[in-house]
């Protein structure tokens, strides 16, 4: 009776256990031995990954705004594009990596774009038109092309090109 007792503490013991701890770090997340090699290599996505794909492909494909509203939106916006513009609100940028938070009150520029209507879709664009300044920088001879968002609230138009 003594010596089975022995015998089984023996195979019980994990030092002489051949199969892996499954709390050890590197055995954890493991798969087992029997899946194909290319099911180890790409991992299944979690749940949340296929919601927010549909989510996605929803606020993308749905119109939400009629084509007369989308339409009167940019015949509005339109005018102001090719227009000079002076920046009147405090904005300072940090794009810029040859002048890091720029302050772009006073600076003049061109209205390039109005980006508020894409595709013929009503976009959610806070900071709807493109605006390109040309900053003149000691020790270059030619000035550098900086391109920021801004609202319509931040600029007051000065003239045309």
């Amino acid at each position: 009776m003594a010596i089975m007792a022995a015998t089984a503490t023996a195979v019980a013991s994990p030092s002489s256990s051949t199969s892996p701890d499954p709390l050890h770090p590197s055995t954890r997340f493991l798969p087992p031995a029997s899946t194909p090699a290319r099911c180890r290599l790409v991992p299944t996505p979690p749940r949340w990954c296929a919601r927010l794909h549909i989510a996605r492909r929803v606020a993308v494909g749905s119109d939400v705004s009629s084509s007369h509203d989308v339409a009167a939106e940019e015949a509005a916006a339109a005018p102001k594009v090719g227009k000079r513009v002076r920046v009147t609100a405090p904005v300072r940028v940090h794009h810029v990596a040859k002048a890091p938070g720029l302050e772009l009150r006073g600076m003049e520029g061109v209205v390039k774009q109005y980006i508020g209507v894409w595709k013929g879709k009503r976009v959610t664009a806070n900071l709807p038109f493109k605006v390109e300044f040309e900053l003149k920088l000691d020790g270059q001879e030619k000035p550098i092309r900086i391109i920021a968002h801004l609202r319509e609230q931040e600029f007051e138009i000065v003239g045309d090109v």
